[in-house]
């Protein structure tokens, strides 16, 4: 695996893709044209970049994610390495860590629930395809449960035909449902074998259950001096996908193994199915 111009060439593609994106003399432009070139050097001697689209506002750090969504990125990390490939982890975070930042983006998460719309799935889109041009094999694998899942499809959509670009989406949102699109580089994942998912079932009364619960449960664990992220206090059966489920993980494992297991990294033959 190596990067495929010099780094001259490198910065000088990257500042243009990013002014295409956001325009000249921008500081916007300027931080992207970085991050371009940082996912380059990072993920140019590697065999894959495994990229984390993290669930609900997307603002969470890999690190204080949920246990089960943590145990998604590092199972998929772990398996591509059994498989004799080297791997790099990134995450893509659609929105900042604050109150603040997320009344900032609720137009922008209302219209992608509602009618599949991002601009963030364009800005990754423009990642993902800058960084395969200027490597030679890289293989880019998208993680996402619930709306990371659906943002991970309106990234792929955005793709179209990438060949080396693949997607593993479990426990999509109903809303995004009747859109989504699943090829043979899409892995789909709508239960998890133990319980129906009823984010993805469209079963509304327990999804009011579970947050109408949430901000008692967070004001417990608050008076108990314990106190919890509020995204910890959900509590939802089927939502969750955790790697030790033999149905979440066998069916990415065969589903890697499949593509990338006889070294045929580009053939393209494997099929991906939803479990429904």
């Amino acid at each position: 695996m190596s990067v495929m111009i010099n780094e001259l060439m490198l910065q000088t593609e990257a500042r243009r893709v990013a002014e295409d994106l956001y325009g000249k003399r921008n500081g916007t432009s300027a931080h992207f044209t970085e991050r371009l070139i940082g996912m380059v050097e990072e993920a140019g001697n590697k065999d894959f970049l495994v990229i984390h689209n993290p669930g609900g506002w997307g603002c969470s750090p890999l690190e204080q994610c949920l246990d089960w969504e943590r145990s998604i990125v590092e199972g998929v990390t772990n398996t591509v390495q059994q498989l004799g490939y080297s791997a790099t982890v990134m995450q893509h975070l659609r929105s900042g860590n604050s109150w603040w930042s997320h009344l900032r983006d609720l137009r922008e998460q209302a219209r992608f629930l509602t009618r599949g719309r991002s601009t963030r799935a364009k800005v990754l889109a423009t990642e993902v395809n800058f960084v395969t041009r200027c490597t030679d094999k890289l293989q880019v694998i998208m993680v996402g449960v619930s709306q990371g899942a659906a943002f991970s499809n309106a990234v792929m959509r955005q793709l179209g035909e990438a060949k080396r670009v693949y997607s593993i989406e479990l426990g999509i949102v109903f809303a995004h449902v009747p859109r989504r699109v699943v090829t043979d580089h899409i892995c789909a994942i709508d239960s998890n074998g133990i319980c129906p998912d009823p984010m993805v079932r469209r079963d509304l009364l327990a999804g009011i259950r579970s947050y109408g619960a949430a901000p008692i449960i967070w004001l417990k664990c608050q008076l108990q001096r314990r106190p919890q992220r509020f995204t910890r206090c959900i509590h939802m059966p089927g939502h969750e996908y955790n790697w030790k489920y033999p149905a979440v993980r066998q069916r990415i494992e065969d589903f890697l193994s499949t593509a990338f297991g006889g070294g045929g990294l580009e053939d393209g033959s494997h099929e991906a199915r939803a479990i429904h």
